[in-house]
């Protein structure tokens, strides 16, 4: 059990919590929502012992262990291959391999029983499932991790925390740098996890199909929620109701008595009774109703229709200098298309989308635009571009040149910038102050076509609503790049899916899709159900060479179900009293097996990603 007592946490002149208190229990899945700001990340840090809270304590057993994303890499890290990273973070692992370097006899025995409890066996298997789910290839398993982006070497560090042994696991919006087929896979892993979760997440859907309770920081308290985040909004909904109805109530009360009072207090007749109303007026008690979180704002400005199709590209071939990502590109837009952009990250979605906004010329093909046409451009790391010395108004004006001062804080006071954001220096905004930034300056000249790349990852909860709700009240065209589910069911009319150097419309549902990435994270090979009209499969290994390779995966298992067999009977002759000689060879038998059992596992990993990639 988690038990978090009376705290109170400052972080500067600001009062994140104060005497706030809560009870989590071992096994529970809790998602902790609030506003951008609130104290969510800070909480966290309070439980790992960073910071020290003002007031009160944060306890749990000394015994359960605690796991979290590391944020940085060691220079000593970065030269590491992945795979070896991800399974030196097993401390007892990595600490019992090395034991077994130097024991003795006796000593080895007990160390391999101790490998046997915690499964060493199984570990490289079980790493690179974790780095399979979250987008690497077992070809990228053995580079180094300095190879890898930042948005990648953050995958790593979470696919390290998912792979150490933990009690409690911290998690802190751990879908932000993942697509939306890692993020599924994410969470029916998290699905499985037997010890307590903390999740930060602005991703309702995650909220919902993962957490059994939610923590919501309620200015300055910790309030407990039974039940998943659509139960957290229902609930709160209804309190408010009551709470409110219960006001009326007593408003109208109150009005009654002071009437009565009013009309009467000064009459000997009805002096008792007055009296005895104003007593009832003491009596009663204002109710408390509760606070909401600062609204968040989107007003995109109205656009100008053209004539559809507004853009077209024919046999278009995208890349970047020899290298071609896409081809046979063929597809118009029109007004009040939404169309989302579905594939893994590496697929070529982000290409894509340059090239529709013109940011990235066609290596061959055409792309014919309409002259009036007007782009809106949101880059996933755009906010990295902002002038950080400047202040939002003063930006907004090197835009606006043309623009009255009332006409530029108005445009920004439809993105929920008021007259004192406005004039906050950028450097000094949070992430989703920068993000409605960006959307002002994106649709300032009000753009017929939208394209937004990951637009989601620096807004909360309510930021989100509030973009889905503008962007379905919006006219013009949208294309959408996002790991948010539910952000994309609501706003997306068509899904495009971005694979094998293609684009082509997936003609399922996302419901649909979210399946087929199941079933393939499972490594689970079924065809698609024709009923469902699903998108043909591309041509692949023929029927022959599946079967050939579903051949294979069943002799790698029995092979390795053998050798574990025989490591087993192995390690039960160590316990007996043998000569130094026939200990020896049985370590060099052992060694023999387990380097076997390694390539055999390594050898199915590999059969089984490529019959899985052709399904």
């Amino acid at each position: 059990m988690i038990n978090i007592s009376n705290i109170t946490i400052r972080q500067g002149d600001r009062l994140l919590l104060e005497n706030a208190s809560v009870q989590i229990s071992d096994g529970w899945k809790v998602g902790l929502v609030g506003a951008n700001g609130c104290g969510k990340t800070t909480l966290y840090r309070a439980i790992r012992g960073e910071i020290e809270t003002q007031t009160g304590e944060i306890c749990y057993s000394s015994h359960q262990q605690l796991v979290f994303v590391e944020q940085e890499f060691s220079p000593e890290d970065l030269s590491q291959k992945i795979l070896d990273y991800v399974l030196s973070q097993d401390k007892e692992r990595a600490e019992l391999l090395l034991q077994l370097e130097t024991a003795s006899p006796d000593e080895m025995a007990q160390i391999h029983e101790q490998l046997k409890i915690i499964e060493a066996d199984t570990a490289p298997a079980r790493a690179a499932g974790i780095l399979y789910g979250l987008g690497f290839s077992q070809s990228e398993m053995s580079q180094e991790i300095r190879e890898f982006s930042g948005g990648w070497q953050r995958r790593i560090a979470l696919a390290a925390a998912l792979f150490r042994r933990s009690d409690i696991l911290l998690l802190d919006e751990p879908t932000n740098h993942l697509d939306l087929e890692a993020s599924i896979w994410l969470e029916k892993h998290l699905e499985h996890y037997k010890g307590t979760l903390l999740l930060i997440s602005h991703d309702t859907s995650i909220l919902n199909n993962i957490c059994t309770h939610i923590i919501h920081f309620d200015h300055g308290k910790l309030v407990l929620y039974t039940g998943n985040y659509d139960n957290f909004s229902r609930t709160r909904a209804l309190r408010q109701d009551i709470l409110s109805k219960q006001a009326e109530k007593i408003a109208a009360q109150r009005k009654h008595l002071q009437s009565f009072v009013d009309r009467f207090r000064y009459k000997a007749s009805k002096a008792k009774q007055a009296q005895s109303r104003m007593k009832m007026l003491e009596k009663l008690e204002d109710v408390t109703l509760l606070e909401n979180d600062p609204t968040t704002i989107f007003s995109f400005p109205p656009v100008n229709v053209l004539p559809s199709p507004f853009l077209s590209i024919e046999d278009g071939v995208a890349g970047y200098g020899d290298k071609v990502v896409l081809k046979k590109l063929n597809f118009q837009l029109a007004e009040n298309d939404k169309i989302a952009l579905l594939g893994a990250n590496g697929n070529g979605k982000s290409t894509l989308a340059k090239v529709i906004s013109g940011r990235l010329p066609l290596l061959s093909g055409s792309r014919k635009v309409s002259s009036k046409l007007k782009i809106g451009y949101f880059a996933q790391h755009q906010n990295t571009e902002l002038p950080l010395d400047l202040s939002a108004y003063e930006y907004m004006q090197t835009l606006m040149p043309d623009k009255t001062e009332t006409q530029i804080r108005a445009h920004l006071a439809g993105f929920g910038l008021n007259k004192e954001k406005a004039l906050t220096q950028i450097a000094k905004l949070s992430g989703g102050e920068k993000a409605r930034l960006l959307f002002a300056a994106m649709t300032y000249d009000a753009p017929q076509l939208l394209i937004l790349d990951e637009p989601t990852n620096h807004l909360d909860i309510d930021g989100r609503e509030a973009l889905i709700k503008a962007l379905n009240d919006y006219s013009g065209a949208v294309i959408l790049i996002t790991h948010d589910m539910h952000f994309l069911e609501l706003t997306a009319d068509e899904l495009w899916l971005v694979e094998k150097g293609q684009c082509k419309k997936y003609l399922g549902d996302l419901a649909d899709y979210r399946e087929h990435l199941l079933l393939k994270s499972q490594a689970v090979c079924k065809e698609e159900k024709n009923a469902k009209e699903k998108a043909p499969v591309a041509k692949g290994l023929s029927w022959q060479e599946k079967k050939q390779l579903q051949s294979t995966i069943r002799k790698l298992e029995k092979e390795m179900s053998q050798l574990s067999l025989e490591k087993v009977e192995i390690e039960k002759k160590f316990q007996a009293l043998l000569p130094t000689d026939e200990l020896i060879a049985l370590q060099k038998r052992l060694t023999a097996v387990e380097q076997s059992l390694q390539e055999a596992e390594n050898n199915w990993l590999s059969v089984s990603e490529k019959l899985e990639s052709n399904y």
